[in-house]
């Protein structure tokens, strides 16, 4: 529904400057936005774009406000603003308490009358799931899962037994929470005996998971989520790893068994990190980093080499294989140099 730009302007706590009665009803980016649409600008590289848009209005910082040719909404944080206009005009869909007739339900599992169950949906026994719960077609919530309030499970999640999933936690479609990690040990003949996984996996409040992405439950004690935690689409958290809260993990990054991140990390796309490791508060890894010890101190760190011709590669590859050999020859003459 549309809404206007005065009431807006309260929301995101922004000066306005315009017609509080504008009406706005979508959000666009610059480029495309037409006289009904709310846009933003927290990025220098679009300013040129800000001077021809058509967008009735746009979030900006006091520093670009005056070169804005529509009504100004003025913030500190033009993205936090942009979130929080999108969180206004785009609210998740209401719920309807229900249980859908096709959906299996164990008699001892507990629902809470205001919350909504899909299709084809599997509740196994002992489950429990809290007020304003939604879980969408094709989940499967294992034996004695805790689901806390207003959490939204969508498309084909799921839960195995025991998992504790906190309050307000977003999880998207095809999310596997609680599986078996990676537990094996070998025999004197290079075969493999499974060693079974008897932890679990808590995931606390506020959290969000992103399509495809898989948690392991813990080998002995639980793999953790903590609070505010944001992971992205198809990452790989393997058990006993431990997130602090409010970390950012971006796509196909994996994190091995029994890593223990800090809190407010973030993490890069397609980032692998080695099992039993410990990184401190507030780190940052840009992407594809390899992190094979530990890190002690917050900061950014940094480890892939830039793609380069094919050519090229291999040449220093080949010099990489004989630098050892290289340090020692340069240690003896240098050696010889200094004994005269």
């Amino acid at each position: 529904m549309p809404y206007k730009l005065g009431d807006i302007a309260e929301h995101l706590n922004a000066e306005l400057r315009g017609d509080p009665e504008c009406l706005i009803s979508e959000l666009s980016t610059l480029a495309e936005a037409t006289p009904s649409c709310l846009s933003f600008l927290s990025n220098r590289r679009y300013i040129k774009q800000l001077e021809s848009t058509q967008a009735a209005a746009v979030i900006l910082d006091n520093k670009n406000a005056n070169k804005c040719p529509a009504h100004a909404l003025v913030v500190d944080n033009p993205y936090l603003g942009y979130a929080l206009a999108a969180q206004l005009l785009y609210p998740l869909t209401d719920i309807k308490p229900g249980i859908h007739s096709t959906s299996s339900i164990a008699e001892t599992a507990r629902i809470d009358a205001n919350s909504q169950i899909n299709a084809h949906a599997v509740v196994q026994e002992g489950a429990v799931i809290g007020t304003g719960v939604f879980i969408a077609s094709g989940c499967v919530i294992g034996s004695n899962v805790v689901i806390g309030d207003n959490t939204r499970l969508l498309e084909n999640t799921v839960v195995c037994h025991h998992v504790v999933i906190g309050k307000n936690v977003l999880i998207h479609p095809g999310v596997v929470i609680g599986a078996d990690g990676f537990g094996l040990a070998e025999q004197n003949d290079g075969s493999w005996i499974k060693i079974p996984q008897i932890g679990s996996v808590i995931v606390e409040d506020d959290v969000e998971i992103g399509a495809n992405t898989t948690i392991d439950r813990g080998a002995l004690g639980d793999t953790y989520i903590g609070r505010g935690v944001k992971i992205d689409n198809q990452v790989q958290i393997g058990h006993n790893v431990t997130i602090g809260e409010f970390t950012a993990i971006a796509g196909c990054t994996g994190i091995a068994g029994s890593s223990r991140l800090g809190k407010r990390c973030r993490i890069g796309g397609g980032c692998g990190i080695s099992g039993h490791l410990e990184i401190t508060d507030d780190v940052i890894l840009t992407g594809m980093s390899a992190v094979n010890n530990s890190i002690i101190q917050s900061g950014i760190y940094s480890s892939p080499l830039s793609a380069t011709d094919n050519k090229t590669w291999r040449k220093n590859v080949a010099r990489f294989h004989r630098l050892d050999e290289s340090f020692k020859k340069i240690r003896d003459e240098i050696s010889e140099i200094k004994n005269g």
